[in-house]
């Protein structure tokens, strides 16, 4: 026995469509309605806070060397970052530093890690 098969469920698409509308007449008159929404606008990410660049010495002075050598074995915590940031020098200046400091026994170590060594004042013990 031979069994009809139904015509396609998509014959209810294939009717014609109706002619597009002119966007050109109906466009102004949209545009007026919708008061001119437009396209939304992309997210502004606030840039954050931008450090100033440093102009740190790069080789000391005569003032500056003075300094380091008066100034620095006063304090309590000495390291590289913090004789970079008072005397204003870069961080290899600021190592070498240090290492002028340790051979005249001013600063010894007290804190010594593969990535940073804490100093302070040599004193008579």
């Amino acid at each position: 026995a031979v069994v009809a098969r139904p015509r396609s469920r998509h014959a209810a698409f294939l009717t014609k469509m109706p002619p597009k509308k002119d966007d050109k007449k109906s466009g102004a008159k949209a545009a007026a309605k919708s008061g001119g929404g437009g396209k939304a606008k992309k997210k502004k990410w606030s840039k954050g806070k931008v450090k100033e660049k440093l102009q740190n010495q790069v080789l000391f002075d005569k003032i500056t060397y003075e300094r380091c050598l008066n100034d620095v074995p006063k304090q309590k915590l000495i390291t590289p970052s913090i004789i970079s940031e008072k005397l204003k020098v870069n961080g290899s200046l600021a190592r070498k530093a240090v290492k002028e400091l340790i051979s005249k026994n001013l600063i010894r170590p007290v804190l010594t890690h593969s990535s940073q060594t804490i100093y302070t004042r040599a004193t008579n013990t």
